[in-house]
């Protein structure tokens, strides 16, 4: 029997071009109580259905036909600034999610994702955080950052980054580095409420969406360095 859908559960719109794939994430997420809005077979359908539902979060593979997914996931990031995206792919280090990570998507999941998981990530970032598994999305954006690009992700000095303060260099750092607020907090000996208001005006000034974009400027403006330290 389904779960009564909580007040607070995000609606989603799950696109992918494997039918299989796309009711057993909806079996899934329906049966957690979070409601899906929608389904879409690629990645033009994906636009035009998340034009029409406003969902609160995509679920958007990467391989679609018509239209692949970074392109509609750059279109539905630009049309739909509240809504969030996840990018499914099959393997974790894949040069196609580091580029959607640098559009502001807000995470990627593997395919093979456990069934809690992908309901908690979709929780997740329906709150507006990102969904980062440190391990893998260092490795990702370390292997990609400075090297393997995608057509429009060349690297360079981001153009807002001489507007942050000395104090918001050092928390960009740390967040490219992996530190939740908790660990900023101790590391800085700050208070959790000045770390989150830290965040929140580097977001502000960088016109970043989540600490998953934070984590690619970190990385492309050279604040943190492939195999520097944790």
């Amino acid at each position: 029997m389904n779960q009564a859908l909580s007040p607070a559960s995000p609606r989603v719109l799950i696109a992918d071009d494997q039918a299989l794939v796309r009711s057993g994430f909806r079996l899934i997420l329906t049966t957690r109580g979070i409601e899906v809005a929608g389904e879409a077979a690629d990645g033009a359908e994906a636009v035009a259905a998340a034009r029409r539902l406003r969902p609160d979060v995509v679920l958007m593979d990467i391989r679609m036909p018509v239209m692949d997914g970074l392109q509609a996931a750059r279109l539905v990031l630009a049309e739909l600034p509240d809504c969030r995206v996840i990018m499914l792919t099959t393997f974790d280090l894949d040069r196609y999610v580091y580029a959607a990570l640098s559009l502001g998507a807000s995470g990627f999941l593997v395919k093979d994702v456990t069934a809690e998981h992908l309901a908690a990530a979709v929780r997740l970032v329906g709150t507006g955080d990102a969904l980062l598994a440190p391990s893998i999305t260092r490795r990702l954006v370390e292997r990609f950052a400075r090297g393997d690009r995608l057509p429009g992700t060349a690297a360079g000095a981001h153009p807002d980054l001489a507007a942050l303060t000395p104090r918001e260099v050092e928390v960009l750092t740390l967040v490219g580095r992996g530190l939740s607020n908790a660990e900023l907090a101790a590391t800085l000996t700050l208070s959790e409420a000045t770390v989150k208001t830290h965040v929140k005006r580097i977001f502000g000034k960088l016109g970043l969406r989540d600490r998953a974009q934070a984590v690619v400027v970190a990385y492309e403006t050279g604040l943190v360095r492939p195999g520097g330290p944790g």
